[in-house]
């Protein structure tokens, strides 16, 4: 179960962050931007294989000892956050991964609304934060 999804901008803003339990949500929001320096490690790392590659997840960030912060990188830089509870052992890499590529699809949806504006925070699109809530709430 994600406790906290964030869609970060290529320039490292959030266009998105929701967390489930709302007063641990200043928390969520420092795992979430101190991620963002592992995301750009691994980026770098894989240089130029990153462009070639279809596969965009980044997989495990860093764990603490209650979550788990995987990470998802789209062709465009946006990078996806998701922080699981750690007491969830039955969640997979390939389900996290599924997870990833549900939310890019939907993200994908909010930017082909001609009414949005890319770079603007995502606050209007009704079907992508019922989506985010499904996969809060989901437990697998």
């Amino acid at each position: 179960m994600a406790v906290c999804i964030a869609v970060i901008a290529k320039e490292n803003y959030p266009l998105y962050i929701r967390s489930s339990p709302t007063e641990n949500e200043l928390k969520f929001h420092y795992m979430v931007h101190t991620s963002l320096d592992v995301v750009d490690e691994k980026i770098s790392a894989m240089g130029k294989a990153l462009v070639d590659q279809r596969e965009l997840y980044l997989g495990l960030l860093y764990p603490t000892e209650d979550y788990k912060v995987y990470g998802y990188v789209t062709n465009s830089k946006v990078k996806f956050v998701m922080v699981v509870d750690s007491s969830n052992t039955a969640l997979r890499d390939n389900e996290i991964r599924s997870m990833f590529r549900k939310l890019h699809n939907s993200y994908t949806d909010v930017m082909c609304n001609p009414f949005y504006n890319p770079g603007d925070r995502i606050q209007s699109s009704r079907a992508f934060d019922n989506m985010v809530t499904s996969m809060m709430i989901q437990v697998c």
